[in-house]
C-alpha cells in the first residue's frame, strides 16, 4: 500500500520502463464486486494493476454522506490482495490536492449540469478534478471504469479526448444483485424492506428495453413507463428518469440511434442510480 503521490507515480514508471503496460481502476473504496470485475478486467488485459482508493470530498455535496461514507481500510486491501493487485495507492487528502498546488478542473460543460449534474451540483467538476488528478499521477496507462455510473464514464471519456490525455479508457458491464439491482456501497445503507423494493430501477429498465425491443421508438413512452414502475414502489421517489443519446448523452425524444435508459430514485435511507443500453428493435 502506497500514500505518497511521488512513490506511487515511481513504482508506475518502474512497470512502464520494464515493457509492462498499466491498469488503473480508480475507486472511493469499501470495495465490493463491482469493484472486483474491474480489477480482473484489468489483470486480463494489463500486465500490472493498480487499485487507487480515495473518498474525494469535492464530488459529495454538503448534505450528502461524505462523513459517513464507509471506508473500511483493512477489508479493501484485503480483498486487493486477493485479487492480485500489484500496488494500491490509498492518499490522505493532501497527497491528491497538494497544499499551494493549483491542479486543472476540468470544465464537465452543459451534460455535467444535467441528471447526476443537476440532482448533486458541483459533482462532476470534483469528480472530473480527481480522476485528472489521478491519471497525472499515475501516467500513460489503462483505466477501468462500471458502466453503473453512466454520465460519468461519458464525461471522463470527453475528458481524455478533448484534453488529448495519454490514457485509454475501458467500460465493463454493470454487476448486478440477483434481482438486477446494481452493486453498489450505498446499498449496504438500505433497511431490509428498503433492499426489497430497491428492484424497481432495473425492473422499470428492462421494462423500458422490452419497450425498445418491440419496436416502440417514442422516448416518451419509455420514460412514462419507468416513472410509473418507480412511482408504484412504496419506498422509492422517482428523481428522474430519461432516454439518452449514447454518443451525447442528451435527452432525446425519438429513438433512432444507439441511447440508453438512465433512473434515479430515492429511498429514505440512500439514492440509487442505474442504466441500460438500449436494444435494437427485435
Amino acid at each position: 500500500m502506497i500514500r505518497e503521490a511521488g512513490a506511487f507515480r515511481e513504482s508506475a514508471d518502474a512497470w512502464r520502463d520494464q515493457g509492462h503496460d498499466v491498469g488503473l481502476v480508480p475507486t472511493l473504496g469499501a470495495l465490493h464486486e463491482g469493484h472486483g470485475s474491474l480489477v480482473r478486467a484489468a489483470t486480463e488485459r494489463c500486465a500490472r494493476v493498480a487499485v487507487s482508493i480515495f473518498v474525494n470530498p469535492l464530488q459529495f455535496g454538503p448534505n450528502e454522506d461524505f462523513a459517513r461514507y464507509p471506508r473500511p481500510e483493512g477489508g479493501d486491501l484485503a480483498m486487493c490482495e486477493r485479487l492480485g493487485v500489484d500496488a494500491v495507492w490509498m492518499p490522505p487528502e493532501q497527497e491528491v490536492f497538494p497544499p499551494g498546488l493549483e491542479l486543472p478542473a476540468p470544465d464537465p460543460g452543459r451534460v455535467g449540469a444535467t441528471f447526476e449534474g443537476a440532482s448533486r451540483p458541483g459533482h462532476f467538476t470534483g469528480v472530473l478534478k480527481v480522476v485528472h488528478r489521478l491519471f497525472g499521477v499515475t501516467g500513460p496507462s489503462t483505466a477501468f471504469f462500471g458502466q453503473k455510473d453512466a454520465q460519468q464514464l461519458f464525461l471522463v471519456r470527453r475528458m481524455v479526448s478533448d484534453l488529448e490525455l495519454p490514457i485509454e479508457i475501458v467500460a465493463c458491464p454493470t454487476v448486478r444483485e440477483p434481482d438486477g439491482l446494481a452493486l453498489s456501497t450505498r446499498n449496504r445503507y438500505l433497511s431490509t424492506e428498503e433492499r426489497e423494493q430497491a428492484g424497481c430501477l432495473f425492473l422499470a429498465l428492462t421494462e423500458a428495453a422490452a419497450l425498445a425491443r418491440g419496436g416502440e421508438r417514442d422516448a416518451r413512452v419509455l420514460v412514462a413507463s419507468m416513472a410509473r414502475e418507480i412511482g408504484a414502489t412504496e419506498l422509492a421517489t422517482l428523481d428522474y428518469a430519461a432516454i439518452v443519446d449514447e454518443a451525447t448523452f442528451v435527452t432525446i425524444q425519438t429513438i433512432e440511434a444507439p441511447a440508453r435508459a438512465i433512473v434515479a430514485a430515492r429511498f429514505p435511507s440512500a439514492r440509487l442510480i442505474d442504466n441500460l443500453l438500449l436494444p435494437e428493435p427485435a
